[in-house]
């Protein structure tokens, strides 16, 4: 039904024709995003090992977790919230850093070994959130959030982004043309696009970029280097309808220690998106259904993720800016959207003619996502009004980018006769956390800057 602020709550109102269109939109809004992050995490296999796994963190595959952690999510917040699960660019680091393990048990390790034991710190990752949601619900939201500030998240999510701009640039020097014209064309639609293409900035990005080598590879024309533009022999092979190539995690201590604490990130990212939506809706989803609860649903979806051999689930912006546009704030539209993306992770052809997508396509991307990234992290200080004038919260901030960018191998240890690695990152956020809670003069409250708040988070 109609409101008074012309939103439409009921889309049952606009008859099934009209709810089915605006589930493709959604779908359409998250498409780009999530399936980039799978060809980039295998881009880091290749680049370490030079194979990419055959099992686990296909296309297929994250499609079906997208759409299967997005309906788990409406269970646990009670059909109440019009949010989309997709996959998570805040770990893409930690998948990079296990890719590159070479002592222990990982020197003679496959590309599916290590992604299943990367997966395995997907799920752990997952339950954290939890844990965090159990903490909420028993002593409330503003006490937690007073340990983790934005002079602590902050930081980080530059971090992020800032450590994978090295695979950025060395996947679109593979051919910088084709480069340019995705980072081009995402510019463009993201500034100057109207209606539904401004929301989709990134798949215009690749889809144009994607015709643009089409007709290189049609005339004649290859990369740089004298490789092929395009290569097509895996979808030939390929059949209409087929089961994604799941893959159970295993779990060892080293990879649960890079990829656990990168959910500190995302569930700051979270609370902002979760914030951003009760903006835009007009609903208190932090209060109905609460907090706790979309956490868990979150959580539970990362976690399946992580344990059938997916990326990481998190709740994303661009579904939000989709709801600002239509107006159309019925959970069941992002519901749709969920199913049409199950249904496309049957369809094999489809998921290989994606995978023959260029790196150097890939590495335009890039340069706006994990750009991005790092610039929301600045925001993050900025509109939370962090006062870097204050020497505790420099030398919070300071210790961990030096942390972060320092610790290039990560830090080794023994403990139990088990080595254990932990990444730059998670180094970082340790470090930062704990520099928070020991230094004094720690004036955050969450709640006291609303439209700060809702900018904490990693919006892919």
């Amino acid at each position: 039904m109609n409101q008074n602020d012309g939103a439409i709550r009921d889309a049952k109102a606009l008859g099934v024709p009209k709810m089915l269109l605006l589930g493709l939109q959604h779908m359409f809004a998250m498409f780009g995003a999530t399936i980039l992050v799978p060809i980039l995490i295998r881009g880091f296999f290749v680049d370490a090992m030079g194979e990419a796994p055959s099992k686990g963190l296909t296309i297929s595959i994250t499609l079906f977790c997208a759409g299967v952690g997005t309906l788990l999510f409406h269970v646990c917040a009670k059909f109440k919230v019009p949010a989309f699960l997709g996959s998570s660019f805040a770990f893409l680091g930690g998948f990079a850093t296990i890719a590159n393990f070479k002592d222990g048990m990982y020197a003679t390790m496959s590309a599916n070994e290590k992604a299943a034991y990367a997966c395995g710190g997907v799920m752990i990752a997952g339950l954290m959130y939890l844990v965090l949601a159990l903490i909420i619900k028993v002593i409330g939201v503003k006490r937690v959030m007073r340990y983790l500030p934005p002079v602590v998240t902050g930081p980080v999510i530059i971090c992020i982004g800032l450590s994978l701009a090295g695979s950025a640039v060395n996947n679109a020097k593979t051919n910088w043309f084709l480069a340019i014209v995705a980072l081009a064309v995402i510019i463009v639609f993201n500034i100057w696009g109207k209606g539904m293409f401004r929301i989709i900035p990134i798949l215009m990005g690749v889809v144009i970029a994607y015709v643009v080598a089409l007709i290189m590879h049609m005339v004649g024309i290859t990369n740089p280097g004298g490789t092929p533009i395009l290569v097509f022999d895996s979808v030939a092979s390929a059949g209409w309808i087929g089961l994604p190539n799941f893959q159970l995690a295993k779990f060892d201590l080293s990879a649960i220690l890079v990829m656990a604490p990168i959910a500190i990130a995302t569930m700051m990212e979270h609370v902002g998106d979760i914030s951003a939506i009760s903006a835009t809706t007009g609903n208190n989803f932090l209060a109905d259904p609460g907090l706790h609860r979309t956490l868990v649903g979150d959580g539970l979806a990362t976690a399946l993720a992580g344990l059938i051999g997916g990326p990481s689930n998190t709740t994303y912006g661009e579904n939000t800016g989709v709801l600002e546009l239509s107006k159309v704030y019925d959970p069941r539209v992002i519901r749709l959207a969920a199913v049409y993306a199950i249904v496309l992770s049957f369809i094999p052809k489809v998921s290989e003619v994606i995978g023959t997508m260029p790196a150097s396509i890939i590495g335009g991307v890039s340069f706006m996502l994990y750009g991005m990234i790092s610039a929301i992290g600045v925001r993050n200080i900025v509109e939370n009004k962090v006062d870097l004038t204050k020497s505790r919260n420099l030398i919070i901030a300071g210790v961990i980018f030096v942390c972060a960018l320092g610790f290039t191998d990560g830090l080794t240890f023994q403990v139990g006769g088990a080595s254990i690695t932990l990444s730059a990152l998670a180094i970082s956020a340790i470090a930062g956390i704990v520099l928070n809670i020991i230094l004094p003069g720690n004036d955050y409250e969450f709640g006291s800057n609303p439209h700060g708040d809702e900018n904490r988070g990693i919006h892919q």
